[in-house]
């Protein structure tokens, strides 16, 4: 079998029929269960948000959120549906510190079909380097491999030595873990003269540029990607057919203008927003952070949910002048005020050591008039002075970006 279950290759139009009727429910579920979210919904008739439309009403929650939010409500800052006892099987924490629960239902976080995808099968022997405490990968990485009939061995992070013995003693065929400790192992087998029995790998944590890929395939080792976080697990995942990484199921992904909510165009970067299913952790329109891409077309292993082009960087583009912070959403607003702007993106530098804000906008207007409007809105919203430069639809870079802080101070 080719694909991990039917779902992937359904019909698009069903699938988007099926996550939107199970959607009013998933929100009604987090108000009632989350208090969380029964503030930040309150008013909101779960009924009523049955299409994307609809959907991109509801307000985005970033995980600057969810933090505060921890500080005022232990553990999980109301956001979590399950509580200490069996539906809780364990909690970690990530950097902040922000701590998230691992529900007890098997493959909590989904990753199973990403692993099925990079050609793990039950009765392999998964040598799974990821850290198994504090942060979960190591726990998400294993209740998939598990999910698919596969044994793991839970090597963890470091001990390289005794890494490569039970290598050589146990022959494990599928690697799991940083792309970057995979290249230390293989070198060091090489060196000390222990062969390798790894044919695939899943890698994450780290850049996967095209070299690495190629570098492990020329050693006979197949390896392959995901997406994937604590908050939301599984988002998305490459396949056999190449380009982009396929969207899991059970979940709806937006892409926004960073610091809004707004959905751009399909191709546009902007910032992931995914709503996920998961009753005991059921995050809504919960913000990334990350940018990627929606892509046209589907993937060639003829799996039918949309693709998107994997990580592309960071949204949160804030940054300080004149002792001042200034938000993606600020300018966002700014371009919102004026139609006659496709695009914007403001511009930081310090021409002689001296703080500069210029906002590039897309128009075919142009015009001193409409620059010093644009330029009062500056000063209103971020209550800094800021400077207007007019160009063509279309010449800005496709990246994301509402801010790009290019100062030097050499």
């Amino acid at each position: 079998m080719s694909h991990y279950d039917d779902r992937e290759i359904r019909d698009p139009a069903e699938r988007e029929r099926d996550l939107f009727a199970r959607l009013p429910a998933q929100i009604a579920h987090a108000q009632s269960g989350a208090p969380a979210f029964a503030a930040s919904l309150k008013g909101i008739d779960p009924a009523t948000v049955t299409s994307r439309e609809a959907l991109a009403r509801l307000p985005v929650i970033r995980k600057s959120e969810l933090l505060e939010q921890q500080k005022c409500a232990r553990p999980f800052g109301g956001f979590s549906a399950v509580r200490w006892g069996s539906a809780c099987k364990r909690v970690f924490s990530s950097p902040g510190p922000l701590y998230e629960p691992e529900g007890a239902r098997p493959d909590y976080y989904r990753l199973a079909r990403a692993l099925y995808a990079a050609g793990f099968r039950e009765g392999d022997l998964v040598h799974n380097t990821f850290a198994y405490h504090f942060t979960p990968a190591g726990s998400m990485m294993e209740t998939a491999a598990h999910a698919l009939g596969c044994t793991v061995f839970p090597a963890g992070v470091g001990q390289t030595e005794l890494q490569l013995a039970a290598m050589a003693d146990l022959q494990p065929n599928a690697y799991v873990g940083t792309p970057s400790f995979l290249r230390i192992l293989l070198d060091k087998a090489d060196e000390v003269g222990v062969k390798p029995t790894f044919t695939k790998a899943f890698v994450s944590g780290e850049a996967f540029p095209p070299s690495i890929r190629d570098a492990f395939a020329a050693r006979g080792v197949r390896a392959s990607q995901a997406y994937a976080t604590a908050d939301i697990g599984l988002i998305a995942y490459e396949t056999p057919g190449g380009e982009g990484m396929v969207v899991g199921e059970d979940i709806v992904l937006e892409v926004v203008r960073p610091g809004t909510g707004d959905p751009v165009p399909d191709g546009e970067v902007g910032e992931v927003v995914v709503t996920t299913l998961n009753p005991d952790y059921p995050l809504i329109r919960f913000g990334t952070g990350d940018l990627s891409a929606i892509m046209p077309g589907m993937s060639a292993c003829g799996r039918t949910n949309v693709r998107i082009r994997g990580w592309m960087g960071r949204a949160d583009q804030t940054t300080k002048v004149k002792g001042m912070f200034v938000h993606p959403g600020q300018i966002a607003d700014v371009v919102r005020r004026h139609p006659e702007i496709g695009r914007g993106r403001l511009v930081v530098d310090n021409p002689g050591l001296n703080d500069r804000m210029t906002l590039h906008c897309e128009s075919s207007v142009g015009g001193d008039t409409l620059a010093a409007s644009i330029a009062a809105s500056i000063r209103e919203l971020t209550k800094l002075r800021g400077e207007v430069s007019f160009c063509a639809p279309g010449s800005l870079a496709n990246d994301g970006k509402l801010i790009d802080d290019i100062r030097k101070y050499d």
